[in-house]
Parts: structure tokens; C-alpha cells; sequence
């Protein structure tokens, strides 16, 4: 199989610590971020990832992105396409028919490729998302009699499923992509309006990377479990 990452990400809230790198190379725990969605696309059989960056950044990308297992082939927009033209765009550089995989480049997962796959062909879908509930960032307050606090217990996972950002996508689903936009306002609602458009339940590790506070809650993660730095 082939991929698509999205990865045109200027890393504006990151700051200063993105020292002008596209935020899909930022480094984290050594390595820039796109590394471990290449390292994880590879471990599922992957073996052609295209990068969808912005125009000039094609050498940057494929030399940091080099030696993990995967040809990488970055493909420059020549202008903001927003994420559904990006990987509609990147499609063109496919080599292959058939299903592919889209994620994007500026998070961490630890999300079963191989069983998403599968759950996309058993489904016979078009499109296939992976989603998760992800924690809360607020703690709980419990209130008593008269609205009293009772006590304060650390939040769980919020109770709806959310998109991840990552897909496995049929020939359809590329095929009526925007070239301009996001597929999520087109594509995605005409899909699920026609049966054709299924989830995948994702339930571990899914981490974005927006701001230093969640660069360095990556880094410390990532050093915490050594195994993400084996390709």
C-alpha cells in the first residue's frame, strides 16, 4: 500500500521551538514528528509514503524523512489547497489503485493500521476514520445538596468519539475529494448520508502536538516508551 501524509503545518503556536521547521519535522525525543507516523505506516506494510508539504520544502522532507523503510515522495502545494485538496493533490504522485492511507503529519498514534484495513474492506466503505474520545482537559468537580463540592476527581475521556485525522480511502472517496477545502464539510457528509462512510474505534495513545506544552508532553511520552523510536 501506499500513504498520504499531510504535513503543511507552519507550527505557528509552537513558537521559537519550532526554530522555523514545518511542524511535521519538528524534532521530538530526536527524531521530527512525521518520523513516527512514517515508522508506523511501515510497520503495517507500507512501502511508498507521499508527503504533501508546502512548495520548496520537498528536499527538506524527503532527506529527514529518508532511512526509515518507506520511499518518500514530497509533493509541494502550489498554494494553500486546505487538507481535503492536499490529499486529493498528493493522490496524483500514487502509483497504485486501490485503498491508501491519510493521516496527518503533526500527531502521534499508536493506532492498528493493519486491523483499521481490515475493518475498511470487511465494511466494503468508501472511507474509513479512524476516532477516539479523547481526555479531558478539565478536572471534575462533584456537587452535592445546595450545589456544595463534594470533592474533585481527575477527568476521563469525554464521552463522544472525535475524528483523528486519520483514514483509509477507496478510489471513490479520493475521487470526489475537493480540489480546494475540507473534505470534512463535503465528502465525509456525503458519504455517511449514503451508508458509505464507517469508523474505526481507536482507544490508546493519540497525542497532538499544537503548542510547547504539547510538544513537551510528547517528548516526555516518547522517553517514557522507547519502543516508538524503533522504526
Amino acid at each position: 500500500m501506499e500513504a498520504i501524509v499531510l504535513a503543511g503545518g507552519k507550527a505557528e503556536r509552537l513558537g521559537d521551538v519550532a526554530a522555523g521547521k514545518p511542524k511535521p519535522l519538528v524534532p521530538v525525543a530526536g527524531r521530527p514528528l512525521a518520523a513516527y507516523q512514517v515508522a508506523l505506516l511501515v510497520r503495517a506494510g507500507v512501502r511508498r509514503v507521499i508527503v504533501a508539504c508546502a512548495v520548496g520544502q520537498e528536499a527538506e522532507f524527503e532527506s529527514a524523512l529518508s532511512g526509515l523503510g518507506a520511499e518518500i515522495v514530497a509533493t509541494g502545494e502550489p498554494e494553500p489547497l486546505g487538507r481535503g485538496g492536499g490529499i486529493r493533490f498528493a493522490s496524483l504522485r500514487r502509483q497504485e489503485s486501490g485503498p491508501v492511507y491519510a493521516l496527518n503529519g503533526d500527531e502521534l498514534l499508536d493506532v492498528d493500521l493493519v486491523a483499521l484495513l481490515e475493518r475498511h474492506s470487511s465494511a466494503a466503505a468508501a472511507a474509513t476514520i479512524v476516532v477516539a474520545r479523547p481526555r479531558s482537559q478539565f478536572g471534575i468537580v462533584e456537587l452535592g445538596s445546595g450545589d456544595a463540592v463534594t470533592g474533585f476527581r481527575e477527568a476521563g475521556r469525554v464521552p463522544y468519539w472525535v475524528n483523528c485525522g486519520v483514514y483509509v480511502l477507496g478510489d471513490e472517496a479520493l475521487a470526489r475529494f475537493p480540489e480546494r477545502g475540507d473534505h470534512e464539510r463535503t465528502t465525509f457528509p456525503e458519504l455517511a448520508a449514503e451508508g458509505r462512510l464507517y469508523g474505526y474505534r481507536h482507544e490508546g495513545v493519540w497525542l497532538t502536538v499544537n503548542t510547547p506544552k504539547e510538544l513537551r508532553t510528547a517528548g516526555e511520552y516518547l522517553a517514557a516508551h522507547p519502543e516508538w523510536l524503533a522504526a
